[in-house]
């Protein structure tokens, strides 16, 4: 039988207050210190506007927050595929396998994020992109190729930038994900692998049939973790001009002075983005554990 939550109780109502009592008083300090005129009446024509054609249409900060969740999506995709990769090399009987997981983990996870996206960015946009032949792509796509390309990658004219982003990334977060799934797959006792042998089983097939289905509920929390992170993480890509809600946001506060309301707005659609998948994750993982 689960216990109940407590509600609030008089504490929390105090915590709260002196919150709010904070903010505001920031507010006052930076209209009284800094002579500055709070004014949001100009954010929600950023958020979306209209268009005689299409009608209400996005606008910058909306079109940077597609582009923040589809990096997002793609990269956690790429970061499952390469972590799935490196977490089975990991786990591999050959110590060859195990040194080159071990390796891209360390190299991953001790280098800045921010150092790694400019020699990524370098590196792909200038000699990889080139031998791929996605300018010529580009040029000769039908409307309808661009289209779909429009929605799955953003503005076609910055495929570039968006692809050697959404590789650095996942490249970056891989490197987590793949210690996540390593732990998730030898946090089962070694016991079950021993029995599950015993009876004929294959390592793949004791990997896909016994020690996965139990590892996948222990592997949520950190996952959802990580793609919460990625999300947050993907705001330094704005630094080679993908138009991220971080970008949309740093042009806006640039062009109208409104710097403080600006980054205000896009912090709280990055709160909103981030505590939606928080709960979405956590009523996931309570699905997982009541099985």
């Amino acid at each position: 039988m689960s216990r109940s939550r407590p509600g609030l109780t008089w504490l929390d109502g105090l915590v709260l207050a002196v919150l709010a009592g904070f903010a505001g008083f920031v507010a006052w300090r930076v209209q009284a210190v800094l002579n500055y005129q709070w004014s949001w009446g100009f954010i929600p024509n950023y958020l979306v506007r209209w268009d005689d054609r299409r009608g209400w249409v996005a606008n910058l900060l909306l079109q940077g927050l597609a582009t923040t969740l589809r990096l997002t999506l793609w990269g956690m995709a790429l970061a499952s595929l390469f972590g799935a990769v490196v977490a089975l090399a990991r786990t591999a009987r050959m110590k060859l396998l195990r040194l080159l997981g071990g390796a891209y983990v360390e190299l991953m996870r001790n280098t800045p994020p921010l150092v790694l996206v400019f020699v990524g960015y370098f590196f792909v946009s200038s000699q990889v992109m080139p031998l791929l032949g996605i300018d010529a792509l580009l040029d000769h796509a039908p409307p309808a190729a661009l289209r779909v390309i429009g929605v799955a990658f953003g503005e076609p004219r910055l495929l570039k930038n968006f692809l050697a982003a959404l590789v650095v990334l996942a490249l970056f977060e891989g490197a987590y994900v793949a210690e996540i799934l390593r732990g998730g797959i030898q946090s089962v006792e070694l016991g079950q692998w021993d029995a599950a042998s015993a009876l004929g089983m294959t390592r793949w097939q004791v990997l896909r049939l016994v020690v996965l289905p139990q590892a996948v509920a222990r592997m949520v929390p950190p996952l959802g973790g990580q793609f919460i992170s990625l999300i947050k993480d993907s705001s330094i890509v704005s630094l080679i001009s993908v138009q991220d809600l971080t970008f949309m946001a740093s042009d806006i506060a640039v062009s109208t002075t409104r710097v403080f309301e600006t980054w205000i707005t896009a912090s709280a659609m990055y709160f909103a983005v981030c505590f939606s998948l928080s709960l979405l994750f956590r009523r996931w993982e309570r699905r997982l554990a009541a099985r």
